[in-house]
């Protein structure tokens, strides 16, 4: 898996200005609590073992679970598929721990086979019951890992651009820096104090490369709130963190025998298919691939009816539909 291009100006920028550390320590926060403001909860807050977590709760029908990806919060989903989805299921997307407004769990973040047991605890506590589960980009993994729990009543998951297998190299420039204790200290909240709108987003149109970004998802997704600090620095380390887990759990795919419908674009290069989703496909007993030729990472945007076809695939499937 590789990070989105990030302007190599922005990192340099930020090492600049990282040592004016009052200054920087000042201006990140008052921008943290502007996106705050901005940006509230869209959905309820369920607290499972001392811990906030965010679920947006929105349709009737079949229990259908949203795990955004890296970076992400529920807004991603709320944009505009939620709408479509809350139609025909009951939809119960969740930040990630640490991300959006969902409290940190600290070291055990790191592991999508703890992230999944909390957000299954919190679902317990929504009535959820026999969910479909689709995870994108590095929700993937944690959908993955909900389906490899002892939860026995998991109905299918749906995999989208799934960060789901382990991958050669590293990670990019970014991740390097911020996902190190020295950038972690310095170059994140100078990231935070100091990126601009425009490298904002820069970096969210890497994402969506090679088409562009919908109308007004920038504005609406809160990206501010994944520049918090806290934000930055779970999400590089739960990002960095990943491949031992998924080499891990790629042991145990061939286990999980309940369907899953796997969606990737052929034009991905954030999170490959020929590394993810094709060697997934292979590795699990019940699975079926859709590959979208003219799709790259973000397809829940670009290729909306595909996603939503592979959700009704998975329901049938389930015997939910």
């Amino acid at each position: 898996m590789r990070s989105p291009r990030l302007a190599l100006s922005l990192i340099l920028a930020a090492a600049t200005v990282g040592g004016c550390a009052l200054i920087t320590d000042r201006r990140a926060a008052a921008r943290e609590a502007a996106a705050e403001a901005a940006y509230p909860p869209t959905g309820r807050i369920v607290t499972v073992d001392g811990r906030r977590i965010h679920a947006h709760v929105q349709g009737s029908g079949p229990d259908l679970v949203l795990i955004h990806g890296a970076s992400g919060n529920t807004r991603d989903f709320t944009f505009a598929l939620v709408d479509r989805l809350a139609q025909d299921y009951r939809v119960i997307a969740f930040d990630r721990p640490g991300l959006g407004w969902s409290d940190d769990m600290g070291p055990d973040g790191i592991s999508p086979m703890m992230q999944a047991a909390l957000l299954q605890k919190a679902a317990a506590g929504l009535g959820v019951t026999r969910p479909i589960v689709l995870g994108h980009s590095y929700g993937g993994s944690v959908a993955m890992a909900w389906g490899l729990t002892a939860t026995p009543d998991t109905a299918a998951l749906v995999i989208v651009s799934g960060a789901t297998m382990p991958w050669p190299g590293g990670l990019g420039p970014f991740y390097a820096v911020t996902g190190s204790r020295i950038g972690a200290a310095t170059v994140i909240p100078a990231i935070a104090a100091f990126a601009s709108p425009s490298q904002a987003e820069g970096v969210i149109g890497g994402i969506f490369a090679p088409a562009p970004p919908p109308a007004g998802y920038a504005d609406y997704v809160g990206a501010a709130l994944t520049m918090r600090r806290d934000s930055l620095r779970v999400n590089a380390a739960q990002v960095t963190g990943l491949k031992p887990h998924v080499t891990r759990m790629a042991a145990e795919y061939p286990k999980l025998d309940l369907p899953v419908e796997i969606l990737h674009g052929q034009a991905d290069t954030i999170v490959p298919p020929q590394i993810h989703a094709i060697p997934l496909s292979q590795r699990l007993p019940d699975a079926a691939l859709t590959l979208l030729p003219d799709a790259a990472h973000m397809p829940h945007h670009t290729h909306p009816d595909a996603v939503i076809a592979a959700i009704h695939r998975a329901a049938t499937r389930a015997g939910l539909r």
